[in-house]
């Protein structure tokens, strides 16, 4: 007859049996290296010239009141500020971002009805291309600054559009 085969011992029995070993191994190293003292010698006479010795005034010094006290600290006037401001260029240019070109206006609308479900301010404007024909292209903005423009990218592209940013005279 065939013999039953043996079950191997689970791996957590070796990791315990390899940590008791392993601790028992380092208490053994801990005691060969414990200090032996003579016979003669006195330990309670160390304790007491550590005890005669006058404690050192160990207490910390704090300088910092003093120094503050002694620092004068310039601050420049108002109208250095002032001057230092960068002016502020008129930004008479604006962002829109075309998501989509069509033939057809029906096709522009359906992109565009989506894309006013997204929260995007869409709109469809007629094109005229090189040949003469009709495009009607799919815009989403105008938005004021860069970081718009990104925010309606972002929510165009989680959503399968494509989107090229498109940079314009707002007058």
């Amino acid at each position: 007859m065939a013999e039953k085969a043996k079950e191997p011992t689970p791996g957590w029995v070796w990791l315990f049996t390899g940590a008791v070993l392993g601790a028992f191994i380092m208490f053994l190293i801990g005691l060969s290296e414990v200090r032996k003292y003579p016979e003669g010698t006195n330990i309670t006479a160390s304790r007491a010239t550590v005890a005669e010795n006058p404690a050192r005034n160990t207490s910390p010094k704090f300088t910092f009141y003093d120094m503050l006290r002694e620092t004068k600290v310039s601050v420049p006037s108002a109208s250095t500020a002032q001057e230092r401001a960068v002016p502020v260029i008129a930004n008479d240019m604006e962002y829109i971002v075309q998501v989509a070109s069509f033939r057809k206006q029906s096709d522009a609308d359906q992109v565009r009805a989506k894309l006013i479900l997204l929260n995007l301010n869409a709109t469809v404007e007629p094109a005229r291309v090189r040949n003469g024909e009709r495009w009607y292209r799919v815009l989403v903005g105008p938005f004021d600054s860069r970081s718009m423009v990104s925010s309606a990218r972002s929510t165009l592209l989680a959503n399968n559009h494509e989107a090229l940013i498109l940079k314009r005279s707002k007058y």
